[in-house]
């Protein structure tokens, strides 16, 4: 059920006011006892958590699959899981759009960490003119930053926890092996595709990590956040581009709506393109809970075999 914003802001001061004993408490407990309670919102996010916490870790994630994290609003029980954790991990870079100030508000009183605080802001990219956004967020499809997003989450989870330190750096290093193991798997797969054939068309443009890092263009209807509209304008500049370049397919993605891609498809067989959807995409969130695609490295591999079974 969505609640409008006043709502919830009504209901996070009311839950704030009333937990400053338990705030204090909480922040000063020795948890080495007990799981460490962390929340979280993209259910990527989640998994990476779980992988680096192992069983030292309660992980509830607000966010599942499908679920787009621009438009995404907290109701009242989000605010009362965020208020509950002991740790809240998030997106950051202006990702959780419409919780960003809830995020702020909560950082006052507990502990809250940006995934991606640590990225060195020289490898980050720059949102086109007039957004919202200082960078693109989507950094979770370089895998060699969210290495080092991954080393952010453990030493989150350390400072939190430090009689498992130990814990936390033995889940790190077999993490980011898997990592390693992954960005080598989505370079091999993507280097399968002709170059000229490497033109990766979506909704919205979540992509231009994947595209710098495995040499992939990318073109994308709507910009950074779903928040924005599609534009005729926008469609035809996309159609133009999948007629002149010979694109063979374009893609749909899990949390975003098919619409737009439709209309770019249609508007490009009527500049006699033959262009079909190439398969779907995971962008802003993984896939199901208890499937491979669920988990951050099941969402990456599956997204490079789509898009190379796709191009070829």
């Amino acid at each position: 059920m969505r609640i409008l914003p006043a709502v919830v802001v009504a209901a996070a001061s009311v839950i704030l006011a009333g937990c400053s004993v338990t705030e204090q408490s909480a922040s000063s407990a020795d948890l080495s006892d007990r799981a460490v309670r962390v929340t979280t919102t993209t259910n990527f996010i989640t998994d990476t958590v779980r992988e680096i916490g192992g069983e030292r870790v309660q992980v509830t994630g607000l966010m599942g699959a499908g679920v787009d994290p621009h438009l995404y609003k907290a109701s009242a029980g989000d605010v009362a899981k965020l208020r509950e954790a002991d740790l809240i991990i998030y997106g950051g870079l202006n990702l959780e759009g419409k919780m960003g100030d809830l995020l702020v508000e909560l950082e006052e009183r507990q502990t809250t960490v940006a995934i991606t605080k640590d990225l060195p802001r020289t490898r980050l990219l720059a949102p086109p003119a007039g957004t919202a956004f200082d960078f693109d967020p989507h950094v979770w499809f370089d895998v060699a930053l969210w290495k080092l997003a991954a080393r952010t989450t453990a030493a989150a989870l350390k400072a939190k926890d430090p009689a498992h330190g130990s814990v936390y750096d033995a889940n790190l290093e077999r993490y980011l092996a898997q990592l390693d193991e992954t960005d080598a798997y989505v370079r091999r797969r993507i280097n399968s595709i002709p170059r000229a054939r490497r033109v990766l068309v979506t909704s919205h443009d979540a992509f231009g990590y994947f595209g710098r890092r495995y040499d992939v263009d990318v073109v994308a209807i709507q910009g950074i956040s779903t928040a924005t509209e599609a534009t005729t304008a926008s469609v035809q500049r996309v159609a133009k581009v999948i007629a002149e370049r010979g694109v063979k397919a374009a893609f749909i993605e899990s949390s975003v709506p098919r619409q737009t891609i439709d209309a770019v498809l249609a508007a490009a067989r009527r500049r006699g393109a033959k262009v079909r959807i190439g398969g779907e995409l995971f962008s802003d969130a993984g896939g199901d809970a208890g499937t491979v695609e669920g988990t951050y490295v099941g969402m990456v591999r599956a997204n490079a075999d789509t898009i190379a079974n796709g191009l070829r």
